[in-house]
């Protein structure tokens, strides 16, 4: 078959057959555990969906290989690579491929993204990426008639909307679940949700809105820090009830407080934003840190992680620096973040300091290595990236190794701050979203807020306060949005955005 030439119209419809039968299991996997697939109704909507999916990949395919021969097969091997390491994504951690997801993704670092490297990633690509590009490659295409090339596609129309209007029953069903079907069509999953991601990106603020000017309301010595976690659920805390002892050097402090809470998004990039802007908006207001420090707080950011909104301060600090001057086992981890932070405190000439930290401590897929050994206090241990190949066991271990990692990073900041006599302190552990832990069979987080488990969305936010400091509300269940306000008070910045009802302090 690759020594003949083949017409354009025919090696759309095998490439289209090719695409179909190799990356759209998922698609049908989804819609027989939603409907009735042994009804005739329900024949009739897989069958239809099939159908649907293999003409209009025919009909684009022979439209963009008519147009450039060249390009359209550059296209198609781009899709068949894409393609492929999609499937894996779906199929191992089983990812929905929305808007939401692509932005995901286009935030991942080389040091995130390599973690999910596994043979049986290579496997993909090879068998499901390069050996199909190589037959789209090597195949010799015959340019079809002008007047045949339109009778094709004023056919095809016809076709689809009769199939269409074949399936008019089943439209209800369809609309309700067009987000999961159209993140799981390749390759218009990623194609049309990074298109639609970039539109969202133009269509925000270029500039961040500032917001109203505030004012420092009296000169005693005060530091809020803010801790941004990373993947960690409450449900694994035993702060909140967890049958594992995941946190007990925190709860042997005096006032420690762990309400429940929900965060705004299940991936990084939304939640953080949310955590430090002052309300939920797609718009891009002046976030907690920048503000702070337009308005003469002493703002200091270290961070062993990414995604956050642009950061605009003078004492912007990532982890790698930080491991310059730092010692020990545990300058290899989210501990780096400590190393020195009391001596850069004491440096400030400002009464008024709020730090962020930004950790890492419990990302998947390789929750193995974000720890030292010696906090391998629940075995045995999930060590592969491929999550489903693990024991439930072996994967909760490994992330409860996590939690009880964030224990000791916590309980070590808090004491740091008690060393600081002349400062009232504060400590505020938000996490920017949960984490599924194969429940349902799904793995990490990123499904769309709308429809995500509550593991992905049930989130930590633990609070210390050093003693004659100030008295917190009866809360009972807060959220991202009350970080801005609290913080606001605790540091007596009087401010015309300021809400009361959202600070977490009397």
């Amino acid at each position: 078959m690759l020594k003949n030439k083949i017409k354009i119209n025919r090696f759309a419809i095998i490439v289209s057959f090719i695409n179909l039968v190799l990356y759209h299991l998922p698609v049908f996997k989804f819609t027989t555990n939603n409907i009735n697939y042994k009804s005739l109704n329900g024949v009739l909507l897989i069958g239809s969906l099939a159908i649907l999916i293999f003409v209009l990949n025919a009909f684009v395919f022979y439209i963009g290989l008519t147009i450039s021969r060249r390009v359209g097969k550059f296209l198609l091997v781009f899709f068949a690579i894409g393609n492929s390491i999609a499937l894996y994504f779906i199929n191992t951690y089983s990812v929905i491929i929305d808007k939401s997801m692509i932005g995901n993704v286009l935030n991942t670092n080389y040091e995130e993204s390599s973690a999910f490297f596994s043979f049986t990633l290579i496997v993909y690509i090879v068998f499901l990426g390069i050996i199909p590009s190589i037959f789209i490659v090597k195949t010799k295409l015959v340019r079809v008639k002008i007047k045949k090339f339109f009778v094709h596609i004023i056919l095809t129309f016809i076709f689809i909307l009769t199939l269409v209007y074949i399936n008019s029953s089943n439209w209800l069903w369809i609309d309700k679940n067009s987000k999961s079907l159209g993140a799981l069509v390749m390759p218009w999953s990623y194609v049309v949700n990074t298109s639609r991601f970039y539109y969202h990106k133009n269509q925000e603020n270029k500039q961040e809105i500032l917001l109203p000017n505030a004012t420092i309301k009296n000169n005693e010595k005060s530091i809020a820090v803010l801790v941004i976690g990373e993947s960690a659920r409450s449900a694994n805390f035993s702060l909140y009830g967890y049958e594992k002892e995941t946190t007990p050097l925190l709860s042997k402090i005096n006032n420690i407080h762990a309400y429940k809470a929900n965060s705004c998004a299940t991936y990084t990039t939304a939640g953080v934003k949310c955590i430090l802007e002052h309300k939920e908006s797609n718009k891009l207001y002046e976030i907690l840190p920048n503000y702070l420090f337009r308005n003469d707080v002493e703002v200091i950011w270290r961070t062993s992680n990414w995604g956050e909104p642009p950061v605009h301060i003078k004492n912007y600090i990532q982890g790698r620096e930080l491991k310059k001057d730092c010692e020990g086992e545990g300058c290899n981890y989210d501990e780096v973040l400590l190393s020195g932070l009391n001596e850069q405190l004491l440096a400030s000439k400002k009464n008024k300091i709020l730090v962020v930290l930004h950790t890492s401590t419990s990302h998947g897929p390789t929750y193995y290595k974000k720890y030292p050994s010696r906090f391998n206090k629940f075995t045995p241990i999930c060590k592969s990236v491929e999550l489903g190949n693990c024991s439930q066991e072996e994967l909760v271990n490994a992330y409860d190794n996590t939690i009880l990692y964030t224990d000791y990073i916590l309980s070590t900041l808090i004491n740091q701050l008690k060393e600081l006599k002349e400062y009232k302190s504060t400590m505020l552990y938000v996490s920017d979203h949960g984490e599924s832990l194969g429940e349902s069979n799904l793995y990490m987080h990123g499904i769309p807020a709308s429809i995500a488990p509550k593991e992905q969305l049930e989130i930590p936010f633990i609070v210390w306060l050093s003693d004659n400091s100030k008295e917190l509300k009866k809360n009972e269940f807060l959220s991202q949005q009350n970080v801005f306000h609290s913080v606001l008070d605790f540091l007596a910045i009087e401010s015309p955005i300021y809400d009361e009802n959202k600070s977490i302090f009397k």
